[in-house]
């Protein structure tokens, strides 16, 4: 915190207000006490405005760093598993191994969910969006734990936060198995986490599903790089409805749906039908000559971020990956090709360069899935499983804070001034 005080000369006024430092990141001035003196912000977007104060994660765009709790991503991508960082982000620390080990054995104790919840599944079209029924499904969750919805108390709320981060998989995993009519497959426990999600996938009870190392290893990190990313529209949702005293799956079930909006959690979707519009390796310099034209609406998906406005830091361990899998799994699919031969030309063109627009992590997270085999509709469920945690620890970290309060944003009012209502009879 620092004794610097910003001066805002409003008409005749002179208002004092407290500039605040954190431990990292631009400093902030503290407005709470604007409205004692008839003013208050006007910030669409939020793009200038500080929500909360946390300690979970921290960005600097312009670097290109990002840190959970002080670890930077790609250290954690690389020598880290999903789980490690799950605790890192719930619990405020890097487990120990006994710490790691109770961790992961109480969310593989939570990984199966209720079996009435199955039947919530018949009661969407077959043909339903899978974001559709992770929505409903997660909501409904809450329905099953009424004697542990109390918000107030901390015990109540980490066991809600094992149970989200274990039964996510299963969720996402039903949603496809419901989509492509196939049975719903239980968790095993004796599998990774990554594993575990794998094989309730694609494992059917007439054969084995044999998971690869390398396939194993890209689904962990894809976890670990979507696992939180400080206050986004869906995080921010979380907290606004949590603020209210909401119950823990309500509130993730609302991050699911901004999540949903294809300004947020679509962009590996996205990345996708561009390539699928593309088509062709021998069509690209179309293409790149239209994304270099500022009047053409075009827009290569899956370069450059708006947060990051130099390397994506979870782009290259992400590269990496992505690489491996598509050498081990050795597909043929023109779209691959594509997005290979993209990726090279954007590290060689200087324009690309000087506009900043590498591969971020969106690009390659799309190629690995549809590697995989995960079609395009169950992108954004997978992103809601891997963001789950970051939800999670951001609404644990607001409700163990004595002074949060409900969310009330308020408003630039332009409609009618007061007016006298004419009966119309």
């Amino acid at each position: 915190m620092a004794d610097q005080k910003a001066i805002l000369k409003a008409g005749d006024k002179e208002i004092e207000l407290p500039i605040l430092s954190g431990t990292a990141g631009q400093d902030v001035i503290d407005i709470r006490a604007l409205g004692k003196h008839g003013y208050f912000t006007y910030d669409p977007g939020f793009l200038a405005t500080g929500s909360c104060e946390s300690s979970i994660t921290f960005i600097d765009g312009a670097e290109g760093v990002l840190l959970h709790r002080g670890f930077p991503i790609d250290e954690l991508a690389r020598d880290a598993n999903y789980l490690e960082v799950c605790h890192m982000l719930l619990h405020g620390d890097a487990p120990n191994k006994e710490e790691y080990e109770e961790f992961e054995n109480t969310i593989k104790r939570h990984t199966m969910v209720h079996e009435q919840i199955h039947m919530f599944f018949h009661g969407f079209r077959n043909d339903a969006h899978p974001m559709a029924m992770l929505n409903g499904t997660v909501g409904a969750m809450s329905s099953f734990y009424h004697s542990d919805l109390d918000v107030s108390n901390f015990d109540m709320r980490v066991r809600c936060a094992h149970r989200l981060i274990a039964k996510m998989p299963t969720l996402v995993a039903m949603c496809y198995k419901y989509n492509i009519g196939q049975p719903f497959v239980y968790p095993r426990n004796d599998l990774s986490y990554a594993a575990n999600f794998l094989n309730m996938m694609f494992s059917v009870p007439a054969e084995d599903y044999k998971i690869s190392p390398a396939v194993e290893r890209a689904m962990d990190r894809i976890f670990t790089l979507h696992a939180d990313h400080e206050q986004n529209a869906s995080t921010s949702t979380v907290r606004l409805a949590g603020s209210s005293g909401a119950n823990p799956y309500a509130c993730i079930a609302a991050g699911v749906a901004s999540l949903w909006g294809p300004a947020h959690g679509g962009a590996n979707e996205a990345c996708l039908n561009m390539l699928e519009e593309i088509g062709s390796v021998d069509r690209i310099p179309e293409f790149i000559n239209r994304a270099k034209d500022k009047n053409d609406p075009f827009r290569l998906m899956g370069f450059g971020h708006r947060v990051y406005k130099n390397h994506d830091p979870r782009a290259t361990v992400m590269r990496e990956s992505c690489h491996e899998v598509l050498k081990e799994l050795n597909v043929q699919d023109p779209l691959l090709d594509v997005a290979m031969e993209l990726e090279r030309i954007a590290l060689e063109d200087p324009y690309f360069a000087e506009k900043k627009l590498f591969p971020n992590v969106d690009f390659y997270s799309g190629i690995v899935l549809k590697a995989i085999g995960i079609p395009t509709n169950m992108f954004t469920c997978i992103f809601a499983l891997s963001r789950t945690v970051g939800w999670i620890s951001h609404w644990h970290e607001m409700m163990s804070d004595p002074a949060q309060k409900i969310g009330r944003p308020r408003q630039l009012y332009t409609g009618h001034n007061q007016r006298k209502y004419t009966p119309i009879k």
